[in-house]
């Protein structure tokens, strides 16, 4: 059979990543009001407007919680259930079950959240009719509040399953050789968990942990059906810009959407830096 060439292979990829560079490169160029086909001079306008937002340390602040407490969690529960799956054979139904919401839209897991933990959601109507509160309006506010925690747990629940499978995919490749012989140094379950496996385990974790920081980072749809109105996250704040009907605004959204990508790719960068470094470096 003959092999298909690699660059057949990569330009799915190639192409996708052409597209988002140049989207991006637009965006910048927008963003200091050059037009690609106007005669425009360069302007730090947009970016000094971005600069001087009410509330803009308030919404980058909270936008930073959410995606680094998000990450954190999703972290915990997609190694818990990477091993759990790992211990009990990691039948075809159980990684199925984990991994289901893969492909579920991140509207669809914010939707089902307020649904869910909303006040006037499922949890809150079963808590009344068990006589725990005495209405739904008791219920403590786990959505547009400004913690934030139905948007945390919403990304969690999400990119928990994604961080599953890579840590998966990195103990099947791994094997349990080192584990083993571990085990027959004497080494006790704790031990060789902590000395052992989370060790092999955090390169691909440390990866599926940036790359899920960055999209909690510049993810639009959670937010907006589960954040506060103060303060709002970035994303939402420079979707809102961008439908004013306040053409001047839109640079101004661009901005600030730039700001989040460059914030995104210096976190990927940095940690795909260190995982490249020498063991010695890194230490």
């Amino acid at each position: 059979m003959r092999r298909i060439p690699t660059a057949v292979l990569l330009a799915p990829a190639l192409a996708i990543g052409a597209l988002h560079a140049g989207a991006l490169g637009l965006g910048l160029l927008g963003s200091v009001g050059v037009r690609p086909f106007g005669a425009s001079a360069p302007s730090p306008e947009a970016w000094s407007r971005a600069a001087a937002l009410p509330g803009l340390a308030a919404s980058v602040a909270a936008t930073l919680w959410v995606a680094a407490v998000a990450t954190a969690i999703a972290v915990v529960l997609g190694v818990a259930a990477a091993l759990a799956l790992r211990s009990v054979g990691r039948t075809r139904a159980a990684a199925t079950l984990v991994q289901a919401n893969l492909a579920l839209p991140h509207v669809v897991a914010a939707v089902g959240a307020l649904l869910l933990l909303g006040q006037s959601g499922l949890v809150a109507r079963i808590a009344h009719a068990l006589g725990l509160i005495d209405g739904p309006a008791d219920f403590p506010a786990l959505t547009a509040d400004p913690q934030a925690v139905g948007a945390i747990l919403a990304y969690a629940v999400k990119e928990a399953p994604f961080v599953a499978a890579v840590a998966l995919a990195r103990l099947a490749a791994a094997g349990d050789g080192a584990e083993r012989a571990a085990r027959g140094l004497g080494a006790g379950p704790v031990a060789v968990l902590r000395h052992v496996t989370l060790p092999m385990l955090t390169p691909a974790v440390a990866g599926a942990a940036a790359v899920a920081f960055a999209f909690a980072l510049g993810a639009y749809e959670i937010p907006a059906v589960l954040g506060a109105s103060r303060p709002k996250l970035v994303p939402v704040l420079a979707y809102e810009l961008f439908v004013s009907r306040d053409v001047a605004d839109r640079p101004v959204a661009v901005a600030l959407a730039i700001a989040t990508a460059a914030v995104a790719l210096a976190v990927v960068g940095v940690v795909g830096a260190v995982l490249r470094a020498p063991a010695e470096v890194r230490a």
